[in-house]
């Protein structure tokens, strides 16, 4: 019997140690980029409650100060808007991690209405496994 959990525990081992490196076979660099890239995405699709909810906040903030910071993403959309015809298109270039120090910048090509685009540098924070705006 013990022999038989020995093996069970040995095989369940294995299968969450496979799994684990197919995950790590993605660099921290692409993880920060593609990080970057889906918060902004959010903007494009109006989603400024998502933009914001992806900010590091190593406290919790009082309920009205969300919602100021959501105001201020749709009147960043807004502007967007009116100077460059809306965000149309969101595209990762690049990314530098620093995993020692949990940080790193994402660098994201924004396509407007208007035809123009703007590289922009995006700060980031690595948090419990997960890169977030900063």
């Amino acid at each position: 019997m013990r022999h038989i959990i020995y093996l069970i525990t040995t095989l369940c081992c294995l299968v969450l140690a496979s799994c684990g490196n197919k995950a790590s076979n993605v660099s921290p660099d692409e993880m920060a980029s593609r990080a970057a890239k889906l918060y902004y995405e959010n903007l494009l699709h109006g989603k400024c409650e998502a933009y914001i909810d992806g900010f590091y906040r190593p406290d919790s903030i009082p309920e009205s100060y969300r919602e100021q910071l959501i105001v201020s993403a749709k009147q960043y959309v807004g502007q967007m808007k009116k100077d460059h015809q809306g965000l149309v298109s969101v595209e990762a270039v690049g990314a530098r991690t620093d995993t020692a120090k949990h940080v790193g910048e994402a660098y994201l090509l924004l396509g407007f209405g208007d035809k123009t685009k703007e590289e922009v540098v995006v700060p980031l924070v690595l948090h419990d496994g997960c890169w977030m705006l900063r």
